[in-house]
């Protein structure tokens, strides 16, 4: 049986390092959360390693906005893709769609073709297609080994019974991650439902002195943060789970 996993998505070394700390298995890591997240930087992705010791995946997505590419930006994505590799990512995650919005297989294939041995996710540009189940399929037959989905809806809470129903169709051809809004009611709702991999930031306000030594706002508002109690919490539901 597979064993479920705990993936913090991180835009900073702070929380890398916090991810650690509470027990996370992995690292989603990007630039602009706000975004949804594009391409981190080079030195990002350094530190990120060695400052978490944990298996880092680097987002690939050269822009904001919606998942189809021309021809340049999907030289770009290969090119940020072969220089992950040689920084010792341990995997890709990625997501390219048509203009219908079905999934982009020939590119995608050449994606996981390129990344040789890291591991490929596609991300959740999946819950624009129109059926997600051809998605599904047409995901798995690129070569990608991971999926990161909310079931087709704004978050996992939302898209539970199609998460279920995603996972019970994979049937341990691909793993399915969760993803949008994941806390730790949620996760354990989720996973009585379901076997599948959790993703989320867990990004909060510091509401005290001691949690807001860790950054500071000009303006005064307490900062989005990832603690690592939170992330000791979310692991221990997914242990019982496991």
């Amino acid at each position: 049986m597979t064993t479920l996993q705990l993936e913090i998505c991180a835009e900073t070394l702070q929380a890398c390092v916090a991810a650690r700390e509470g027990g996370a298995d992995r690292i989603e890591l990007c630039s602009d959360l706000v975004e949804g997240g594009v391409t981190p930087s080079h030195g990002l992705i350094r530190r990120a390693m060695l400052e978490s010791k944990l298996p880092v995946h680097v987002m690939l997505r050269p822009r904001a906005g919606d998942f189809v590419y021309s021809p340049a930006e999907f030289d770009v994505i290969c090119s940020d893709l072969e220089h992950a590799g040689q920084l010792g990512a341990a995997g890709v995650v990625c997501g390219m769609l048509r203009e219908d919005n079905t999934v982009d297989e020939e590119r995608m294939a050449q994606l996981v073709k390129l990344a040789g041995q890291m591991e490929v996710t596609f991300h959740r540009a999946f819950d624009d297609a129109p059926n997600l189940v051809k998605a599904l399929e047409s995901v798995i037959g690129c070569g990608c080994r991971r999926l990161l989905t909310s079931g087709g809806k704004a978050s996992a809470s939302e898209g539970q019974g199609t998460l279920s129903a995603l996972a019970q169709q994979a049937a341990g051809r691909i793993r399915i991650a969760a993803g949008g809004g994941i806390t730790v009611g949620i996760a354990a709702s989720l996973l009585a439902r379901a076997r599948v991999d959790l993703h989320t930031s867990l990004r909060r306000r510091l509401v005290d002195d001691a949690e807001r030594d860790v950054n500071t706002v000009a303006n005064g508002e307490p900062p989005l943060a990832l603690q690592a109690s939170d992330v000791r919490a979310l692991s221990a539901v997914i242990a019982s789970a496991r």
